[in-house]
């Protein structure tokens, strides 16, 4: 028999269904993050919102949502629960409202259901839950904002501005399964992931009529050849997060002038390994552009960053750590099995705590399918799972 801890499914999944029905894609996340802080408020939970602003680059203002539950005992851990509430922009492929929240056969859809709505309602309950137990250790909720944008601004302001220094590990509960390497189910722990470099090459050559190519350098013809190159890059492995990989994302150059296209621009992604260095990344794309001995020059660089330490480095957080510990106890009474383990295929939150924070970070989160797309659908049985198993967890280890 389970021991399942005092999590209301109806209530979780009402939950769920008002969030989903707030539209909020990254950078218009206002509605939710109110709603989250009153959400919080009517209940004592003592919220406060966190401000977030990125002028240079993108103009971007917003708010977190932090509150924090204090425990008895100074010495003991603090638990960081970590979930966004942005989503991406609603896919026009929809047939039904993107926020419509219905729900059938246990599915419950709409943009940013699985991605992370879900996640966020099951740490929402699980924080109020928390709230009524004597516990030795902190919790700090933070209910963050652009994890889908371009640089998971609400994360990197919470490390930014000091909010992890105190914290001895976190949970994010994004739905692991479904990017996860290999084929995994919930209940599960990812418990690492790759990070990412995105290339961001410049390709200058000599411009000439288009009627007479042999004058010019086409730096459009030349970008495309380190595109190809690039892609054939050796990626680093690891035994936990498996290969690294390399794809193309952008070419644009040229015009419809009769015209040698004289610039060009080239996006690389590039997924890495443990062990793999921003250093490292720019040496193999240089190697590989030297080896084509073309005739227009050729800069490496990265995506323009509000900050050089704004990345999405790679980490793998130890299976014997007490929270993957107590994570696989609470796994074990709630839901009757033993967790999966897993790792993550791409980037996210996680990485910023994991890597740049340096805690043991653990993604926990309700699976569902069509993640970024039309026909996205959380499974609300684990959305009820993952709060319970998160209460039961960290009552564990936070004594």
């Amino acid at each position: 028999m389970t021991d399942r801890p005092p999590i209301d499914p109806d209530e979780t999944v009402d939950l769920l269904q008002e969030l989903v029905r707030i539209p909020s894609p990254y950078f218009e996340e206002r509605e939710i993050a109110a709603f989250v802080h009153d959400w919080l408020d009517e209940r004592g939970l003592n919220p406060a919102y966190h401000h977030v602003s990125e002028p240079e680059i993108t103009g971007y203002e917003g708010d977190n949502v932090l509150a924090r539950l204090e425990g008895s005992d100074p010495d003991a851990p603090t638990l960081l629960l970590d979930a966004h509430v942005d989503t991406v922009r609603p896919v026009e492929d929809w047939e039904e409202d993107p926020c419509s929240g219905r729900i059938e056969d246990g599915r419950l859809y709409g943009q940013g259901a699985c991605d992370m709505k879900g996640g966020l309602a099951a740490v929402m309950v699980a924080f109020e839950a928390l709230a009524e137990r004597d516990l030795a250790g902190d919790v700090l909720l933070a209910a963050v904002v652009d994890e889908e944008g371009p640089y998971g601004l609400g994360t990197d302001r919470l490390v930014r501005d000091g909010y992890a220094d105190d914290c001895d590990a976190a949970i994010v509960t994004e739905p692991g399964p479904v990017l996860a390497r290999g084929e995994i189910e919930n209940p599960a722990l990812v418990l690492g992931a790759r990070g990412r470099f995105l290339y961001d090459v410049t390709v200058r050559g000599e411009a000439a009529h288009g009627s007479q190519p042999e004058r010019g350098v086409n730096a459009v013809v030349d970008a495309g050849r380190v595109a190809d190159a690039l892609a054939g890059i050796d990626v680093g492995s690891h035994p936990k997060l498996g290969e690294g990989s390399v794809c193309p994302l952008l070419l644009e150059g040229g015009s419809q002038t009769l015209s040698v296209p004289e610039r060009a621009r080239l996006m690389v992604d590039r997924h890495v390994v443990v062990g793999e260095t921003e250093a490292d990344a720019r040496a193999d794309a240089e190697e590989a552009i030297a080896a084509l001995d073309l005739d227009s020059e050729v800069e490496v660089g990265f995506r323009e960053a509000p900050s050089p330490d704004v990345r999405y480095g790679p980490y793998v957080t130890d299976e014997d750590h007490p929270l993957v510990t107590a994570l696989r106890s609470a796994t074990r009474s709630v839901a009757g099995v033993d967790p999966a383990i897993g790792y993550f295929e791409s980037v996210g939150d996680f990485n910023y705590l994991g890597d740049r924070a340096d805690l043991p970070t653990v993604i926990l989160g309700p699976d569902g399918e069509n993640v970024h797309a039309a026909g996205e659908f959380v499974y609300t049985d684990e959305v009820v799972e993952v709060a319970e198993v998160v209460v039961a967890a960290a009552t564990d280890f936070l004594g």
